[in-house]
């Protein structure tokens, strides 16, 4: 399950596994800063729960969610991400990525 983690996390720049009732997961999602992404609503897949517990062996917590991933790399939940986007570190990331353009 981890390899079906990793080939759906390489086929957009920016993808996200969430919950659709999770709080921080909206938070995530609504960070949009102009970029397109994907989001796998894990509660809404049919095998949901064993892609969690796969994120969960990669996030090194439970829930895992959300997970981000950027350029196919895991970069972690709400506070990686909002660290990175605080810290400056988010846009330099998406544009490597192919996210962002400008």
């Amino acid at each position: 399950m981890a390899e079906r983690v990793r080939r759906l996390a390489s086929e957009r720049a920016v993808v996200i596994f969430g919950m659709s009732n999770c709080c921080m997961c909206h938070v995530v999602k609504t960070l949009e800063m102009g970029v397109s992404w994907t989001v796998h609503e894990l509660d809404k897949d049919p095998r949901g729960k064993d892609v969690e517990r796969a994120l969960a062996g990669m996030v090194g917590r439970s829930p895992p969610v959300p997970a981000v991933f950027i350029g196919g790399a895991l970069v972690g939940p709400t506070e990686k991400v909002m660290a990175l986007h605080l810290g400056g570190q988010l846009v330099p990331l998406l544009r490597q990525a192919g996210a962002l353009w400008l």
